[in-house]
C-alpha cells in the first residue's frame, strides 16, 4: 500500500510503500487485547501488602483463661477476628505479569500498526527534526491537527525534536524499539518517520 509522505511544515515529499506485513493486516481485537494486558500486567508494581497476624503488634499473651469465662475460645488479639488484627488472605508483594510468546507480541504490533493504518489515522513524516524550539514545533503540530499524537523515528530520535516536544501536551515520540502496541493504540494519530518505517519492517521481518 502506498502512502503519501509529509514534511512538518506540511508540504509533500513524494510517497512512500508501505508493507502489506506490517500495515495491511485485518486488526484483530482479542490479539490487541491480549499485548496490551501483557503489557499493563507487566509494569503493574505489585507492592500491595497486608499484615498477617504474625506481624501485628499486639502482645502475643492469651486475652483471657481458656475455660469457664462463658465466651468464646480465643489466644491473643492477633487474631483476624479482633479489631486491628491480622488480615486473613490479604494481598501480598508478587510480580502480576505473565509472559506472552515473542511471536505473538510481535503480531500484536503488525496489528496495532494495521489498525492505524485502516482506520486512517496513520501519518509519514519525512524526518523528526527540529531546532529545539518549542514554540516553533507546537505550531506545526497545530497546523497538522494532531491532538494526541505519538511519533516514531528509527533507532534513534532527534535531539532537538525531543527536546521542543517535551513541554507540548499530546505529543510523544519514541524509538523504534520503544515503539509497543498500548502507546499506538491510545493516541489519536500515528506519525511514523521514514527511517521509522525501515526500522520497523527490519524488526518484525
Amino acid at each position: 500500500m502506498k502512502l503519501d509522505v509529509i514534511k512538518l511544515d506540511g508540504s509533500k515529499a513524494g510517497s512512500v510503500e508501505l508493507s502489506e506485513d506490517l500495515f495491511g493486516q485485518e486488526p484483530r481485537a482479542d490479539i490487541l487485547h491480549r499485548v496490551v494486558r501483557w503489557q499493563r500486567n507487566n509494569a503493574q508494581a505489585g507492592t500491595h501488602k497486608v499484615k498477617t497476624r504474625s506481624e501485628t503488634s499486639y502482645s502475643t499473651k492469651k486475652i483471657y483463661r481458656q475455660k469457664g469465662t462463658g465466651g468464646a475460645r480465643h489466644g491473643d488479639r492477633n487474631a483476624p477476628i479482633f479489631r486491628g488484627g491480622g488480615i486473613y488472605k490479604g494481598p501480598v508483594v508478587r510480580s502480576h505479569g505473565h509472559d506472552l510468546p515473542k511471536k505473538f507480541r510481535k503480531l500484536g504490533l503488525k496489528h496495532a500498526l494495521s489498525a492505524k493504518a485502516k482506520a486512517g489515522e496513520l501519518v509519514v513524516i519525512e524526518d523528526a527534526a527540529s531546532e529545539g524550539k518549542t514554540a516553533a514545533l507546537a505550531k506545526q503540530v497545530k497546523n497538522l491537527g494532531w491532538k494526541r499524537a505519538l511519533v516514531i523515528d528509527g533507532t534513534s530520535v532527534n535531539e532537538g525534536f525531543l527536546k521542543a516536544s517535551r513541554n507540548i501536551e499530546g505529543l510523544d515520540i519514541l524509538p523504534t524499539m520503544g515503539a509497543n502496541v498500548y502507546d499506538i493504540l491510545k493516541r489519536d494519530t500515528l506519525v511514523i518517520t521514514k527511517a521509522g518505517i525501515e526500522a520497523l519492517e527490519a524488526r518484525l521481518k
